[in-house]
């Protein structure tokens, strides 16, 4: 155990965190690293959220805030409800101590990226929003990140909590996926998931669930497969490099490392064959889980 030196105040980072490998490992060795399972949950939530990036200039910000509920309407008849969410005043507490930058937005969520925060499974869900202000914490104060990365979070037993800030109904920019964290939105699973660990029922449910409604907003069918662009070369993709993947990726689809695990990027093909079904779409009307699978 490391002796924690008293700290001074330091100037928090506004927005999103520029594209760059953070802490003491340099770029192409934190890329190896990935989410690696067995450390600690505060350095590998900080590894496997590596390389959050600078958000768009602040004008073009201000252009998309103005007129992202109204670009992110559904588009089409496939929609699903918005299940509940637990706002994140419920976990924050006392723990948001200092002057958060405004949250970004883009115009729409066009994918839903999956992650795991390498943190124990044997946790009681009563207990989560605890989890959630730990995994907080050592993002703001030890990483001096603006805000926790992803924009939700689910627990074991199935329940959805709101992670970033700017609302759990708009697009906002997230700070989970290096080179992807635009027109996207993450989702922690609470645990680590590698192979052969059990992946809760009630949580594959609850990330389909999330998923059928934010693509929803868009028209997007869950088992497509979409168009990103890559904004940082330390993804799997250069800058600049237009990326064709599953609407419900798994992190490691588009950065270097195992996360969400391997026992959950199994789950991956049911989670979207079942938000596709929450959206009323039919498998003989437009499937396309063949395709997902082999990307």
């Amino acid at each position: 155990m490391r002796v924690r030196r008293a700290r001074q105040p330091r100037k928090r980072r506004s927005g999103p965190i520029a594209d760059r490998p953070e802490g003491g490992l340099p770029g192409p060795l934190g890329a190896a690293l990935g989410c690696l399972p067995g450390l600690a949950a505060v350095l590998a939530l900080g590894v496997c959220a590596n390389g959050v990036e600078r958000a768009a200039d602040r004008a073009g910000t201000a252009r998309r805030a103005g007129s992202a509920q109204q670009a992110a309407r559904p588009a089409g008849p496939y929609t699903a409800p918005r299940p509940r969410i637990v706002p994140r005043s419920v976990w924050l507490g006392g723990a948001a101590a200092f002057d958060r930058p405004p949250p970004r937005y883009d115009d729409k969520v066009l994918a839903v990226f999956v992650h795991h925060t390498d943190s124990p499974n044997d946790y009681d869900c009563a207990d989560t929003p605890r989890i959630i202000r730990s995994l907080y914490t050592g993002q703001t104060h030890d990483r001096s990140w603006d805000d926790i990365g992803y924009n939700f979070l689910v627990d074991k037993c199935g329940t959805l909590y709101e992670g970033r800030a700017g609302g759990a109904d708009r697009p906002v920019t997230g700070a989970h996926t290096q080179g992807f964290n635009h027109r996207t939105t993450g989702i922690a699973a609470i645990g680590t998931f590698t192979g052969g660990a059990a992946v809760p029922a009630a949580m594959s449910e609850a990330i389909a669930a999330l998923a059928a409604w934010k693509l929803g907003l868009a028209g997007l069918d869950p088992r497509e497969r979409v168009r990103l662009v890559s904004s940082n070369s330390n993804s799997r993709y250069p800058r600049g490099t237009t990326a064709t993947l599953p609407a419900i990726a798994a992190h490691r689809d588009a950065y270097m490392t195992r996360c969400p695990g391997p026992a959950l990027v199994a789950r991956l093909p049911g989670i979207r064959q079942r938000a596709a079904a929450l959206q009323g779409r039919t498998a003989a009307r437009d499937g396309t889980e063949q395709a997902q699978q082999a990307g």
